[in-house]
């Protein structure tokens, strides 16, 4: 007999074996002795002991409670006419926040959360609304400022502090309403200063606090407080691409602030000083290798004129090129921007020296500083 092509049947696994494998299984991942899923005589866990919060914590607490009745939601509106008929329509512009500023209603936000708004409603930590009306704006530091009537026992204005004594990694605190939320608070540090943006005129506003307190949409115009709850910026813009808090807020410094709401009360607007000159292109001083910003007219009867400066001329045919401005109060400036964010730090009448290049020779010159338009 042949073997060599013999296949032995297959062996039959027994069926009690089967079972008894699925029964071990059972056994093993199901508990041995099954709880009551229900309980009639369960009852409420009994509650841990909190303790004192932390010193930190009382803090903000306190900081919340002090300065939140300050803090006012805004909200614009805009009117539109109907395509397809006459009939006007208010629709929501933007929401942003601000904080009272003093008895009288006047109160602080950005430029950019009211700008081309048709009506602003301000509503006060009570949820009281009220109609304001528009004293002053400073685009070029994106500030406005607003005026509400309630009665006086519904303001508080807000606890002005300073940022020039600031350092990095102090505590910061924004407070605002972000997203339309309302009254939220927020902390962080100080992350850095003397930092520069751009105000929607595309001018810089030098010297701004940033700081990773959260700022989202909606948080624009809102205080930034340092921990003894004391005004020490205007929250005014993120570093985001997708819209929300990245960590990494900007904050126009209340000293900007101290100096330009005051004369927006005062005028209606920014007092501008000036010396009476216009000035170059950029691209032109970058074309002839100018260091530092060249003048090209100097007007008539301004104290530019009288104090002897020299605008872009042509002598016998020739172009002769006015003076250079280098410096302000020996402060280097190389833009017109440098320039203009220099003599802001002054005001109408005060003298500033200014760093003069004229043919090759460097001179000083001081100047009275005049209102310009």
């Amino acid at each position: 007999m042949d073997h060599r092509n013999f296949t032995p049947p297959p062996r039959r696994v027994s069926p009690f074996l089967i079972l008894a494998i699925i029964f071990f299984g059972l056994w093993w991942f199901f508990p041995r002795s099954p709880r009551p899923v229900f309980n009639p005589d369960v009852t409420s866990r009994i509650v841990a002991a909190r303790g004192d919060l932390a010193a930190d914590e009382l803090n903000t607490i306190e900081l919340f409670r002090s300065a939140s009745p300050s803090v006012v939601y805004i909200n614009s509106i805009e009117v539109r006419r109907g395509l397809f008929n006459l009939n006007i329509y208010e629709i929501p512009k933007g929401t942003g926040s601000g904080f009272i500023w003093d008895l009288e209603g006047r109160i602080v936000t950005n430029f950019h959360v009211i700008e081309d708004a048709s009506r602003v409603e301000v509503t006060l930590a009570d949820h009281s609304t009220w109609k304001a009306v528009l004293v002053g704006v400073a685009p070029d530091k994106d500030l406005a400022v607003l005026q509400i009537f309630p009665p006086v026992e519904k303001l508080k204005p807000i606890t002005v502090g300073e940022s020039s004594t600031l350092e990095v990694g102090q505590k910061a605190f924004a407070i605002g309403n972000p997203f339309g939320l309302d009254q939220t608070i927020t902390a962080g540090i100080i992350s850095a200063l003397g930092r520069e943006i751009n105000a929607v005129t595309g001018r810089t506003i030098q010297g701004v606090i940033q700081t990773d307190a959260a700022i989202n949409p909606g948080n624009s115009g809102g205080p930034l407080l340092d921990s003894a709850g004391r005004l020490i910026g205007i929250n005014t813009a993120i570093y985001s691409p997708s819209g929300g808090s990245s960590g990494v807020g900007f904050a126009v410094p209340v000293e900007e602030i101290n100096r330009v709401v005051p004369e927006i009360i005062r005028y209606g607007k920014v007092v501008k000083a000036g010396i009476g000159v216009t000035l170059a292109d950029p691209g032109i001083a970058r074309r002839l290798n100018i260091d530092g910003i060249l003048i090209m007219n100097v007007l008539p009867g301004s104290i530019a004129e009288k104090a002897g400066i020299m605008g872009t001329r042509r002598v016998m045919g020739e172009i002769v090129l006015g003076d250079i401005i280098q410096s302000v109060n020996q402060v280097k400036v190389s833009s017109y921007d440098d320039l203009r964010n220099e003599i802001d730090k002054y005001k109408v009448s005060e003298v500033v020296v200014l760093g003069i290049l004229r043919g090759g020779r460097k001179y000083s010159i001081d100047l009275i500083l005049e209102e310009v338009g």
